[in-house]
């Protein structure tokens, strides 16, 4: 098993990228598990973690995950767009359109506009 360093923090996390990347989210998962472990506050681990779960189908685990990144940041449109979809997966429309909207009330992406049905012309 790898030491528990910042330096072996950072590597875990620049390969469940990369891992991500590669459609292996149980894979992502598993690195990210331990970067997170270490450093609970890291917001851009739980974000990256939140997607592996989605791309694994694990929908609960990555709402719970989308909502604790919210809870820090509540202005990132991504989150909101990604948690929508989550919502949107588990067959939850009505939670789906509040985030697609306060996703494209953050941030005017067309991809945001478009899920939450706003006009952009």
């Amino acid at each position: 098993m790898s030491n528990s360093n910042p330096e072996t923090h950072v590597i875990d996390y620049r390969a469940a990228e990369q891992l991500l990347a590669a459609r292996d989210p149980r894979g992502a998962v598993k690195l990210l598990d331990s970067v997170i472990a270490a450093h609970p506050e890291n917001t851009a681990a739980r974000l990256l973690r939140a997607r592996a779960f989605f791309l694994g189908a694990q929908l609960r685990p990555a709402e719970l995950e989308f909502e604790l990144v919210l809870e820090r940041e509540p202005d990132n449109a991504y989150a909101h767009f990604a948690l929508a979809r989550t919502f949107e997966r588990a067959g939850k429309p009505e939670q789906a359109k509040r985030h697609f909207r306060l996703a494209a009330a953050l941030d005017p992406n067309p991809e945001y506009l478009k899920a939450a049905r706003f006009e952009t012309e």
